[in-house]
């Protein structure tokens, strides 16, 4: 056996799940082994670990959602952010609001309709962009109560 075969057994076994490999050949003796690495159970943690990370990822999320309020769309029209292109929108993210307080317009059939804040807090996400057509039901905005 040549340097070139020992080194291709080498590369063979490390390859494959054989833990150790004794060969002996009239006066030459080789053992060659791989220190003990459970591959199967080094997948498992790692999928392992990809699971908690997701359900801690989705309990985060659930988490926030439970203090967020989406501000839905109460007919169909157009989404206006602010009373005329010129003047600054009713709310941006991170703006405080009170119950009562117009967040946007929605115009349908020539009127405009002001949507209240059903409650107090903090906006954390704009979800359309002014003059946007929205639809019934569709989420605008969210509010961290």
């Amino acid at each position: 056996m040549d340097f070139k075969d020992l080194r291709e057994l080498i590369l063979t076994v490390d390859k494959t799940s054989i833990k150790q490999v004794n060969i002996e050949m009239d006066d030459i003796k080789i053992n060659i082994f791989k220190e003990k690495e459970d591959y199967k159970n080094k997948e498992n943690v790692e999928s392992e670990t990809k699971t908690v990370k997701e359900k801690t990822d989705k309990e985060i999320n659930e988490k926030e959602m439970e203090d967020l309020y989406i501000v839905k769309s109460p007919i169909v029209g157009t989404f206006y952010a602010a009373s005329s292109p010129e003047d600054d929108p009713f709310v941006k993210i991170g703006h405080q609001v009170s119950k009562g307080d117009t967040l946007c317009i929605i115009e349908a059939m020539k009127m405009m309709n002001e949507i209240q804040s059903e409650i107090n807090g903090e906006i954390v996400e704009v979800l359309v962009e002014n003059e946007d057509v929205v639809e019934y039901g569709q989420p605008l905005m969210k509010i961290r109560g």
